[in-house]
Parts: C-alpha cells; sequence; structure tokens
C-alpha cells in the first residue's frame, strides 16, 4: 500500500502523521519506505537525529516524478508512505498519483477547514486517471476537550471525502520524540498518542482493503 500525506497548507502535521504511521507498520512487522518528497526534509531531518537503529527506510524525494518513480522504489517493500511538501502543486499532484490512499492531515481551525478545498479539488482531479483512488481527512493536533475539536468534524462533512474516526490529540510527546528521531512508542509505549496512531493506522489499512 502507497499512502500519501498531503495538505496544501503547511504547519499541519503532516510530517509527524507520515513518521508515526511509517513506524506503526513496522512495528507491525512490515517493511516500510518512509518518502520525503517536501523540499525543506524534515522526515530526512527526523532521521538524521536519530541514534538508534533505522525502523523504517527514508529516502529524499522532493520531483515531480514520484508517480514515475515510486513503482521501483516499492518493490521490495510491502508499505510506502510519502509525505508530500504543502504549496507545491506539482510536487502534490505527482504524489496523489503515486498512492492508493490519500489522508489529508486537518487541525481543528477555521483557516485549515476552508484550506482542505484546495486539495479536495486535487484528488478529484486525480480520480479522473485513477478511479480506485481512496483518500481521508485526519483530525490532527486536536485540542482535548474543546468545542472546535468537536465542531471540526461537522465542518468536514461537507467535503465528500471521509474522516476518519481516530483523532490525533495534541501533546507534548510528539515534540519530545521528534526532537530524538524517535518513534512515540520508543518514548512512551503507554502513552495516550501511541494508541490514537495505532488506532489511526489500523483505519488506514482497513480502508485500503
Amino acid at each position: 500500500m502507497i499512502i500519501g500525506v498531503l495538505n496544501q497548507k503547511g504547519g499541519v502535521g503532516k510530517t509527524t502523521l507520515s513518521v508515526n504511521i511509517a513506524a506503526s507498520l513496522a512495528r507491525r512487522g512490515s517493511r516500510v519506505l518512509l518518502l520525503d518528497a517536501d523540499p525543506q526534509g524534515s522526515a530526512l531531518d527526523w532521521q538524521a537525529a536519530r541514534e538508534a537503529a533505522p525502523l523504517f527506510s527514508v529516502v529524499g524525494l522532493p520531483r515531480a516524478t514520484i508517480h514515475k518513480e515510486v513503482k521501483q522504489l516499492a518493490q521490495d517493500y510491502d508499505h510506502v508512505v510519502i509525505d508530500s511538501a504543502p504549496r507545491v502543486t506539482d510536487l502534490a499532484r505527482s504524489a496523489i498519483m503515486a498512492s492508493d490512499v490519500v489522508i489529508i492531515p486537518v487541525q481543528p481551525s477555521p483557516y485549515d477547514i476552508w484550506a482542505a478545498d484546495e486539495i479536495v479539488k486535487l484528488i478529484a482531479e486525480a480520480s479522473v486517471f485513477k478511479e480506485n483512488l481512496k483518500s481521508c481527512f485526519a483530525i490532527n493536533r486536536k485540542i482535548a476537550n474543546t468545542a472546535i475539536g468537536r465542531d471540526v468534524r461537522d465542518a468536514l462533512a461537507a467535503y465528500e471525502v471521509t474522516t476518519l474516526q481516530t483523532s490525533i490529540t495534541q501533546r507534548v510527546i510528539f515534540a519530545e520524540a521528534a526532537a530524538n528521531g524517535l518513534a512515540l512508542y520508543e518514548v512512551d509505549a503507554n502513552s495516550p498518542a501511541v494508541n490514537e496512531i495505532e488506532e489511526l493506522t489500523t483505519e488506514l489499512l482497513e480502508m485500503a482493503k
């Protein structure tokens, strides 16, 4: 399965989700490749900060040829996760065309909900050429017990894209893990954040069937 993590809006937590979905898949015994398609190279920075043995492979590919190259790159792996760049439409189109499932991280703010329109349109365009393409929203960086955290699900219902049941709550452990090149479960296996990532990854795997 090839999972594209995309949003044309920056700062929605794409790399954090990409890294931890890849880690969750690897933890289940899968061979995983994380493609860093963002020119900023945040996933590569995460890997560079890591002192422990790699959990999965990370390769930089910030080019609009991902859809042409992914088949060859993926042949030795069970799953590929693509961490795509914001605001680069040709890269986004290529990442979408390369993907089986596109996950769109959305923070619970009006700006994020309005900005989702752009990526939804790109996915709709790609679906003309790729009929089996699946897509979903993932509510990310949700602030626990707030009205906006609850309302975002209703707002996203205006789009013809599924919203995953699992929301990812904003927690300090995400920054702690990222700073040390670690997956969440390596910092604290009992953290609620780990459970959320595991549940979200399970939802993605079910969706891809």
